[in-house]
């Protein structure tokens, strides 16, 4: 027991707050921490902005949060004061998403902001990067974002069955952020694409809508692992537009055989970008026909690409996870990724 846990508490105290905290509705479902004035000024002190500042909107709502409220709600989510820099540019980054100002919190897929981290931060933060990356056990990873859904809800009045309209929700919605394994990366990281220097403390997010597993281990040759991405992002079940977006959040082990086979991380994205799509007849068996659009209609055999072209903002891809298992995962990404990685200062 350290000497911090040694301090004498009341536990019925603790539970009656708790349970206050569960009559306001301000909980996610989840035990909140309570947040003092003493706890709010101590995150506030990690920034030299304005505690008025207005950070976050909710333009068809006329909703706005400001830095005060964001950092309460950084206390409430488990936080630690220095990870409130973090949670500032995170709200910048998600800001700058159309996706998120077009109405994302309310949409009926219930995405998730997905966050990417960069830099020496991770470590400093203990931010888990490989095995289990997407999972649980991590408190920068699960909290950071979990204030965000705090915010949503409370400062915006964004809760189910009211204003949130998701249909079936997304596992996880509020707890998707990892570290980049720059380490093991045999290329330059998400936040050089984004437009920053290599090593620059960076954060970049998207709204997703889903994630599925590429469980390919026995591959002979790397373009068989291309292929099974290919045949997992060209699924139609979340194809709804002409195009669509995805992030690929691939394992150490396969990152290594593209790259040893000479392939940079562009080429991987030009090479799934050229073969994701299907042809008219088949959206079409599944209801999805695109000869509503201008320029159709289209013959049977008419190839629809599902991105619009091989820029990251279409495919991200982001080198995570454990190398024990050759397993990546394909991330749904709600309308495109803005392309752009902001500094964490």
């Amino acid at each position: 027991m350290s000497n911090r846990t040694a301090v004498e508490l009341d536990p019925v105290a603790a539970r009656h707050v708790t349970e206050y905290t569960y009559e306001q509705g301000w909980s996610d479902g989840l035990p909140l921490v309570a947040a003092t004035e003493k706890s709010v000024q101590e995150f506030l002190a990690t920034t030299s902005r304005d505690e008025n500042e207005v950070i976050a909107r909710l333009p068809q709502l006329g909703r706005e949060a400001v830095i005060r409220d964001v950092a309460t709600h950084a206390v409430m989510a488990g936080c630690k004061p220095e990870y409130f820099p973090l949670v500032l540019t995170l709200w910048d980054a998600l800001s700058a998403e159309r996706s998120v100002l077009g109405g994302g919190w309310q949409s009926t897929s219930g995405p998730a902001p997905f966050v990417i981290v960069n830099g020496p931060i991770r470590g400093e933060l203990g931010i888990n990067s490989t095995g289990g990356v997407l999972g649980p056990g991590f408190r920068p990873n699960a909290t950071i974002p979990r204030a965000i859904g705090l915010t949503v809800r409370n400062s915006f009045g964004v809760v189910p069955h009211a204003l949130e309209q998701a249909t079936q929700g997304l596992p996880g919605r509020w707890t998707m952020l990892i570290g980049e394994d720059e380490e093991h990366s045999p290329w330059e990281p998400l936040s050089v694409e984004g437009g920053l220097a290599a090593g620059e403390n960076a954060l970049s997010t998207m709204l997703v809508r889903t994630c599925e597993f590429v469980d390919n281990r026995h591959f002979h040759d790397p373009e068989e692992v291309l292929r099974d991405f290919v045949d997992t992002i060209s699924r139609s079940g979340s194809w709804i537009f002409r195009h669509a977006a995805a992030a690929i959040v691939m394992n150490p082990d396969h990152a290594r055989i593209f790259a040893e086979a000479g392939m940079s991380k562009q080429d991987v994205r030009e090479w799934i970008v050229a073969r994701a799509g299907k042809t008219e007849a088949q959206l079409a068996a599944v209801g999805k026909s695109l000869s509503h659009l201008p320029d159709g209609p289209f013959d049977p055999g008419h190839f629809h690409p599902l991105f619009a072209d091989a820029s990251p903002a279409n495919l991200p891809i982001i080198v995570a996870g454990s190398p024990n298992a050759a397993m990546s995962m394909v991330v749904r990404i709600f309308s495109t990724w803005a392309g752009k990685s902001l500094p964490i200062r």
